[in-house]
């Protein structure tokens, strides 16, 4: 019986999911997956040693130099015969920053969770608000905070203001998960980033403009005017108009044999 694939640990998720060449031939897209671009990021972009990449996935050195060559051999098919590029699927978890191994030691992730006391109790939920003087800041991966606002028996009981320190979109997602974040109310927002909301279980209201705390206050009134089918025009160029969406995939939904 073979032995169950073992979750790869991604510090994050890409914000273009899909490379099209000009005049790309006829033909099926090269499908690479989040653990296979992860390796490409680290050990090529990153410089980290195969070992090293192993460590940061939660694989043995042997296994992250087998995805690797399995991701080199990919795009290289992708750049040689002039088929898009898709990057989708995996068995994978997105790192929520409290692993004791990590090459970045500034991850923001893991400063989130040493700098800001954001226990809650289980009747609590948590509305996190892309936030710039008072409104929600309209474009999610840019965002410098997010406003917190603890929510229970229908009613705001605590609010706090968190730094994101540059991170970009998929790493926000992390960031949002590792101050246990259970909303997002935000403007415009790119796919990878919603996908990485999802894999965390966060529930998206997206296209909301205007006063944040307003805004929080629909919210819990059961009013709040939102777009289901919320998009990010910068990304609209890269991902080809389309905005992807998903929530079945990853460690976290049962895709893992380990599970």
């Amino acid at each position: 019986m073979p032995r169950p694939t073992k979750c790869r640990r991604v510090c994050y998720f890409p914000e273009v999911l899909e490379f099209s060449p000009t005049g790309a031939v006829s033909g099926e897209p090269i499908v690479l997956t989040f653990d296979e671009l992860e390796t490409i990021r680290l050990i090529d972009k990153e410089n980290l040693s195969q070992e090293e990449c192993g460590a940061q996935l939660g694989v043995g050195r042997t296994t992250a130099q087998k995805i690797y060559e399995t991701a080199r051999k990919k795009i290289a098919d992708a750049l040689v015969l002039g088929l898009a590029l898709k990057i989708e699927g995996g068995e994978f978890q997105l790192c929520s920053g409290s692993t004791d191994f990590c090459y970045k030691k500034d991850c923001i992730k893991r400063q989130i969770q040493k700098e800001y006391k954001t226990e809650k109790g289980a009747n609590i939920m948590r509305i996190a608000v892309t936030y710039e003087n008072g409104n929600i800041f309209q474009h999610f991966g840019h965002t410098e905070q997010f406003k917190l606002y603890d929510i229970e028996d229908g009613k705001v009981i605590k609010t706090e203001l968190i730094d994101t320190n540059g991170s970009g979109h998929g790493a926000l997602a992390g960031v949002l998960s590792a101050v246990k974040a259970d909303v997002l109310i935000c403007g415009g927002i790119g796919g990878g980033a919603q996908m990485a909301l999802a894999e965390n279980g966060i529930k998206l209201y997206g296209g909301v403009s205007g006063n944040a705390d307003e805004a929080v206050n629909a919210f819990v009134a059961g009013n709040l005017a939102f777009n289901p089918d919320v998009h990010c025009e910068h990304h609209d160029h890269e991902h080809g108009g389309e905005t992807h969406i998903c929530g079945d995939h990853g460690c976290g939904h049962g895709h893992c044999g380990n599970h």
